[in-house]
């Protein structure tokens, strides 16, 4: 099966107006001006129509608001667009989240991937340039010691809480359609992501915005969890490569070769700020509290990305350092998006969860 020409396709992406997703259609929808995107989101608390205001009136670029769980709306977006490439990018995402409320996780991230495929398989008798790209999570792979070797393709799927396990089950979906039905999919499980826009829930962003407020950073158990970190824009850049040169059937492991303790990330944007600020080093470490652990926190995440440089020719091109100062520098000049998602649900949350 060939390639899917870039030039000239319709990519349906669902789950755009979040992190990740956001980052991979600012890219797309400029570079590839004769493709149509069609991106369908819920609009969670996670999703923003901000994250996309620099394509919004792109003519190659259109939002449906709507839920990939709902049959009729997905079905007539598939017999209208009939989109020969399809990229999953929504899910219900945050660990923490995952625990309070496990059935949102399943019903998102297996069912509405079922949803997708069953409409996609409906559609694409016909066509010979189909993909399918399913946004996974190194997270399946289970934990790691700190003297393991990296997670590779071949490793066992052993997730250990609720939303790896939805991922991993969205993934042997995948896997049986692929095996069953001779189905065009495609696997991607990637590491840690940070950059601009990303929620104010997770632990670079949270940090960043703490210390912009000067309020205590929440920092789980002692710290010494190990995290492989990857810029963004390196990600988005992955998936574009894996739409153009992937193997179908095939799982590709994508990391940034930046593997951190949680403490040592915070301590680093903690020195960054006293720099910014002109302040005594050591200053805004004084706004780390620890606090109670969460269940079955996993260890270490790291991801060995020697088949991806070999197969797909792919690296990560921007450092951990280099992607820090530029995030940082975002969120310092974008308080106006950042600032408003720091009242309601997200407000109550925090107080919930690490009771500050």
């Amino acid at each position: 099966m060939k390639s899917p020409d870039m030039s000239k396709s319709t990519i349906l992406v669902t789950g755009c107006c979040g992190f990740i997703g956001s980052a991979f259609l600012r890219r797309m929808v400029a570079q590839y001006p004769q493709s149509q995107f069609i991106n369908i989101d819920k609009l969670t608390y996670a999703g923003n129509l901000n994250n996309l205001k620099s394509i919004e009136a792109k003519k190659n670029y259109h939002f449906i608001h709507g839920d990939i769980l709902d049959r009729d709306k997905v079905e007539s977006i598939f017999q209208e667009y009939k989109p020969n490439i399809i990229v999953n990018f929504a899910a219900e995402s945050h660990v923490d989240r995952s625990i309070l409320d496990p059935t949102s996780f399943l019903e998102t991230n297996v069912l509405g991937t079922l949803m997708l495929l069953e409409n996609a398989k409906k559609i694409w008798q016909s066509f010979d340039d189909k993909r399918f790209i399913q946004i996974s999570t190194d997270e399946v792979y289970g934990s790691l010691s700190e003297t393991d070797p990296p997670f590779n393709e071949r490793n066992n799927l052993q997730p250990n809480s609720p939303y790896s396990a939805s991922k991993a089950s969205a993934d042997l979906l995948i896997r049986a359609y692929y095996e069953t039905y001779g189905f065009p999919a495609l696997i991607s499980r990637c590491s840690n992501n940070y950059g601009p826009y990303q929620h104010p829930e997770k632990l670079i962003s949270l940090a960043i915005v703490s210390l912009f407020l000067k309020k205590p950073i929440p920092v789980y158990g002692d710290g010494r969890q190990i995290r492989d970190w990857i810029y963004v824009d390196d990600h988005a850049d992955a998936i574009e490569c894996l739409i153009q040169n992937g193997e179908i059937g095939e799982v590709y492991n994508f990391g940034g070769e930046s593997e951190k303790r949680n403490i040592d990330v915070i301590q680093s944007i903690c020195d960054i700020f006293d720099r910014i600020r002109a302040q005594k080093e050591g200053e805004s470490r004084k706004l780390i509290i620890f606090v109670k652990d969460r269940p079955g926190h996993d260890k270490r995440y790291a991801m060995d990305i020697s088949y991806v440089k070999e197969e797909l020719n792919w690296n990560p091109s921007t450092s951990f350092e280099v992607g820090l100062n530029k995030t940082i520098d975002w969120y310092q000049k974008n308080e106006m998006w950042w600032v408003p998602l720091l009242q309601g649900e997200l407000k109550d949350y925090y107080k919930k969860q690490y009771h500050l």
